[in-house]
């Protein structure tokens, strides 16, 4: 079958082609309906089937491969490697859930995961949809403030974390940051487990605090059955990164998730039972929780769970990596690609790439000048996509694993099934369906499974936020602009709130960036939209270069200013250009690696940037502002 009759029959014959799909996974009990939609834009997926997360991902695997690498956990950090089989990693669950029933945890309630990248935060993740908990695991590091809103929203009866993470070989002590966001928040766990790492000291308090070691060792020989929940029962929340205000919690369902990711682990990444994924995300973001821990597992892969940095030892880590474990599928960010593209191309060369059927990359906007430098570097297929927390799994790329199709540099792709995107005139309402208009990305309902299925406790935000932005249209935006070319390849813009409008005219931020990134001696930049009265606004750029020696004084930094305003006007025209192009040794993004255009925005504007605790440099923003006061 052809890719577009694929997607065709996932939109028109939709029950038939996701009861097909739902085949991929174990079910305890019959679904009896497959799409309840009597109440857009609330989608219900395999309503009446009972099924369990836990047991999709682990126990069905070990009757037949229990003796197969199913968690592969390296840290360059702490100098650990550590391989868990499936039976293995089975115990270990049912252990971890053990625990958490000890200490009250039942079906329904939520349990908070602040933790490093480290095994016992995938044992925790799992235990919790064993027993029919929800996790909400908060990014590892992230501070008291941000962490105490989601212990609030959540409301969790047990805190799983650490003594400490480690980053670029520097300890990040998380019990600090643990016990001032417990003492700021409403809501107060009743217990809270702790692994030891012998990172860092940690005072305990007496009657809440529990060290996991010794309550391991308390149920070593655990058995704890997967308790069997509805398809429709929430499996867990994740707070979407970066808003303001009070954090969205996404809330995920159980049966259609397993679903959608057993499909895309087929038709998307490629994989197979006894190969090895590697993502080289967090499980702190939706990433971590789709393509670290269940994709992979449910689809019966090996998966890589990585500590540290892609260029610690050296920039030759992860590649040495994909050698020594035959990964197969391997999905990381255009961010880290930039990292290693100012590294020597040497590494590269020197490890046995051979087992790798494609490169994965997402999180942000990959453009040309990355895609191309790095699908020359490792000679593998390069396929882009595009989705979001919310969605849970991939929006727009390359099905190859239906009908191999050419990628196309700087876009993520086409729809994937499932998914009925359409653009959208966010003035008018209506539907764009020529080539090359630029609209807002929309998905019309409801949205497949796997997506999120509301905001935790605040059904009233979900339908407002997504679905009522634009006007006369029920759909979902995913506050993208986007065109669609002839070919039907889609191309992402930027967001629709970081579009720049110079004297009328409105231009993307993304295809700004795109074209100073093709200039030979810039490795990264970021443009905002700084406020002129003259202009309304006019676009800021401010440009890491390869060879910072190029801009070394003020001489030789206009000149290079000159050539890359030149580039512009020659790709997109002077309208286009940026007001000024500004030389930083590095650019203010989160420890996951996504650009704080809008701290860049507010100062160069003089406004307070807002909340920065997800910073990874506070430097970074710092010379932003000294740049600006020299003006």
């Amino acid at each position: 079958m052809s890719y577009a009759d694929f997607h065709r029959r996932s939109i028109t014959d939709r029950d038939a082609f996701w009861a097909e799909q739902a085949t991929l996974i174990d079910w305890h009990r019959p679904f009896t309906q497959v799409c309840d939609y009597s109440n857009p834009p609330f989608a219900k997926w395999f309503v009446g089937g009972q099924t369990n997360l836990c047991h999709n991902a682990v126990d069905r695997h070990v009757a037949t491969r229990g003796a197969q690498n199913a968690l592969i956990w390296v840290s360059t950090e702490v100098d650990k490697e550590v391989v868990y089989s499936f039976a293995e990693l089975h115990a270990e669950v049912q252990r971890t859930a053990a625990m958490l029933l000890e200490l009250g945890v039942k079906a329904g309630d939520r349990v908070l995961i602040y933790m490093p990248m480290i095994p016992e935060a995938v044992f925790a993740m799992l235990a919790c949809t064993r027993i029919g908990a929800l996790h909400s695991v908060v990014f590892g590091g992230f501070a008291s403030v941000s962490l105490a809103s989601r212990i609030d929203d959540a409301e969790p009866t047990v805190i799983v974390s650490a003594d400490a993470g480690s980053r670029g070989g520097k300890v990040v002590a998380y019990k600090p940051l643990l016990d001032e966001a417990i003492r700021l928040a409403k809501h107060k766990p009743a217990k809270v487990l702790l692994v030891d790492r012998g990172l860092s000291p940690m005072e305990r308090v007496a009657g809440r605090d529990v060290d996991y070691a010794p309550l391991r060792d308390r149920h070593m020989a655990a058995q704890v059955p997967c308790t069997w929940v509805e398809s429709t029962h929430p499996s867990y929340t994740l707070y979407t990164s970066g808003t303001t205000g009070k954090p969205k919690g996404v809330q995920r369902d159980t049966g259609g998730y397993a679903v959608a990711l057993a499909a895309s682990m087929k038709h998307i990444f490629l994989g197979a039972p006894g190969e090895t994924y590697f993502s080289t995300s967090d499980i702190g973001w939706v990433v971590g929780h789709s393509y670290i821990v269940y994709g992979p597992l449910i689809a019966g892969m090996a998966t890589i769970l990585y500590e540290g940095l892609p260029i610690r030892p050296d920039a030759g880590i992860w590649w040495s990596l994909v050698e020594k474990y035959k990964v197969t599928s391997m999905f990381s960010a255009p961010t880290a690609v930039r990292v290693l593209k100012k590294q020597d191309p040497a590494y590269l060369q020197k490890y046995d790439l051979s087992s790798l059927k494609a490169l994965f990359l997402a999180g942000e906007p990959l453009d040309e000048p990355t895609a191309k430098w790095i699908a020359e570097a490792i000679g593998r297929p390069i396929v882009d996509n595009y989705w979001q927390t919310e969605t849970g799994w991939p929006i727009l790329t390359i099905c190859n694993g239906v009908e191999p199709a050419p990628s196309k540099f700087g876009s993520p792709g086409k729809p994937v099934y499932g998914y009925d995107v359409k653009l959208i005139d966010e003035n008018t309402g209506q539907e764009l369906t020529g080539a090359n208009q630029k609209g807002v990305v929309a998905i019309e309902g409801p949205l497949p499974p796997g997506c999120m299925q509301t905001v935790w406790r605040d059904d009233a935000r979900f339908v407002n936020t997504y679905w009522k932005s634009i006007p006369g249209r029920l759909v979902y935006s995913t506050f993208d602009w986007g065109i669609r070319d002839e070919d039907g390849y889609f191309f992402i813009l930027g967001r629709t709130d970081d579009v720049i409008n110079v004297a009328g005219h409105r231009l993307g931020t993304r295809e700004i960036e795109e074209s100073i990134s093709s200039h030979p001696a810039v490795a990264e930049v970021a443009v905002v939209g700084v406020a002129d009265p003259l202009k309304g606004q006019v676009a800021m750029a401010f440009a890491v270069l390869k060879d910072p020696s190029k801009a070394a004084t003020p001489a030789d930094a206009l000149k290079l200013e000159g050539e890359i305003m030149k580039t512009v006007d020659e790709q997109l025209g002077a309208v286009a250009r940026p007001a000024r192009v500004r030389f930083v040794t590095v650019l203010p993004k989160t420890r996951s690696g996504k650009l704080l255009r809008r701290a860049i925005q507010a100062v160069c504007e003089g406004r307070d940037p807002g909340d920065l605790t997800t910073i990874e440099d506070p430097s970074a923003l710092q010379q932003v502002k000294d740049l600006i006061a020299q003006r």
